[in-house]
């Protein structure tokens, strides 16, 4: 895989033309790549699910090097009806379109000629791959007392051209003060047998609101990682909602610093797997100061030979005295052959807090449909109304009622 590497590497940063700055840094990330290669059971972090193995056993050898020279025809039937949105669309990794159409076009800066940096110091290899990839970076700045009128749905699909491929893509956010965005993460892939790497860093400043819904719906055999950084100051809310159901294997990691007082976090996922399926969500979520909140609740309903993992952790700083933090994950087993596991953290080092974490799984319960058959429904129609109820507990979460009923609609969930 070395060699390989370093081929593709040259011919991406021949055809990108870049600056000498920008090839040694992602020269630099490149290395720390080949040193520590794909993430293994061995690291803690990754003991659930081994993407060393999955991209062995899915994929086998991969490329690095994409051609972002040629444009890729927008197949207008993956977008989203029935919902007026901004878009971003990413093709092969390669942004094809941004249109703010519905906004201040003074409100919003778009700037592709941001410093290369690291979010912070890490030892996660998949953000070291993605520097040493990535095509372009874009920034999107929310201006201050600016609330977008309508959301922004960021398309990630591929199309033939992409077969035994490695996709990296980074974009940055800022929302300056009082601002407020509502973001949505489609995915929708036609072709499989690839690995989407995707980094998000978000800055909330003072009074900004981030609302972003990653929605993977769509039956694939692609693997897919994504790691979102959210830096939040004072009386700033992130509501994450992640929909993990469509993809071969997917991990979402969010890793979130309160460093405000009043700031809050909110984390709500659901898992619908089945067939093989392994997808997992793993938080971090750092008090930093006084008065900060955190709430996650993750639940899964997992199928024949799939498995589902949630790893959640809460720091509290020895500052953030009056910190509430609250973590719960919940798992239905439709078959003895699914698995799910959990890893639940606290680590808290202030004496004026209220945390709490839980874990439970197990299968439907029995009495339940049981009573429901009494009044009339048949078994299959049974576990269906109680599997609603269970995952409609976690959507009814999503505070924007709008892409709440559009979630709704996509899964099938009723009232």
């Amino acid at each position: 895989m070395t060699e390989q590497l370093q081929i593709d590497f040259d011919k991406i940063t021949k055809s990108l033309g870049i600056s000498e700055k920008d090839k040694e840094f992602k020269r630099k990330y490149l290395k720390k790549f080949i040193e520590s290669g794909f993430p293994n059971k061995k690291k803690e972090n990754w003991k659930f699910l081994d993407i060393n193995q999955i991209i062995k056993k899915n994929i086998g050898d991969l490329s690095f090097f994409n051609d972002y020279s040629s444009p890729n025809k927008i197949d207008s039937t993956i977008f989203v009806d029935g919902l007026e949105h901004n878009k971003i669309i990413f093709i092969n990794g390669r942004i094809e379109k941004i249109d703010f159409n519905y906004e201040d076009k003074n409100k919003i800066e778009i700037n592709d000629e941001i410093e290369k940096k690291v979010l912070f110091d890490n030892d996660n290899s998949l953000l070291d791959l993605n520097n040493a990839f990535t095509n372009k970076t874009f920034k999107i700045v929310v201006k201050e007392n600016y609330s977008l009128k309508k959301p922004l749905i960021i398309y990630h699909t591929t199309n033939k051209k992409m077969r035994l491929k490695s996709i990296n893509l980074r974009l940055d956010f800022e929302l300056e003060k009082n601002s407020s965005l509502r973001l949505i993460d489609f995915f929708t892939d036609n072709t499989d047998k690839n690995f989407q790497n995707i980094l998000y860093n978000f800055n909330l400043k003072k009074d900004s609101i981030l609302k972003n819904y990653k929605i993977d719906n769509f039956k694939n055999d692609n693997l897919k990682y994504s790691f979102n950084n959210i830096e939040q100051e004072a009386n700033s809310v992130s509501e994450t909602f992640i929909l993990s159901a469509g993809s071969n294997y997917f991990k979402n990691e969010i890793n979130c610093n309160l460093n405000g007082e009043y700031s809050s976090a909110f984390v709500n996922g659901l898992f619908s797997l089945k067939e093989n399926q392994q997808h997992e969500i793993r938080t971090i979520i750092n008090h930093l100061v006084e008065n900060t909140k955190s709430y996650q609740l993750i639940k899964s309903v997992l199928g024949e030979s799939s498995k589902a993992a949630y790893q959640g952790k809460i720091f509290v700083n020895s500052k953030a005295q009056k910190t509430d933090g609250y973590q719960l994950s919940k798992a239905i087993l439709l078959d003895e052959s699914s698995e799910f596991n959990a890893k639940p953290e606290l680590e808290i080092y202030a004496d004026d807090v209220k945390c709490s974490h839980g874990s439970a799984s197990g299968n439907l319960n029995e009495s339940s449909i049981f009573y429901l058959m009494s009044r009339g429904l048949n078994y299959q129609q049974s576990k269906e109304l109680l599997i609603n109820g269970f995952l409609l507990d976690v959507v009814e979460k999503i505070t924007d009622s709008e892409i709440k009923n559009l979630i709704k609609n996509m899964i099938g969930l009723k009232e």
